[in-house]
């Protein structure tokens, strides 16, 4: 499984409800709020052959509240389990 990150910028007071959407379509690994120029970080893993970019564009950006996203391609990770 490859493992990646998308920022999501949501419309004015849609946050939760994204944050909702994302959680009970089952396609991310971890969800948060934060704080700065996006309002939520989340964790997803695809198969190495699936596009990533078809991924957020036909599963991510269609849920309805997201203004805009940013992608995330990570390496190699340290630490932890």
């Amino acid at each position: 499984m490859v493992p990646f990150f998308v920022q999501i910028k949501c419309k004015l007071g849609q946050s939760y409800t994204v944050a909702n959407a994302l959680a009970e379509a089952e396609i991310a690994s971890e969800i948060y709020s934060t704080a700065g120029d996006y309002d939520l970080l989340v964790k997803f893993y695809v198969d190495k052959e699936t596009d990533i970019g078809h991924f957020i564009n036909e599963k991510v950006q269609i849920i309805p509240g997201i203004q805009d996203t940013r992608t995330i391609i990570t390496f190699k990770a340290f630490g932890g389990g």
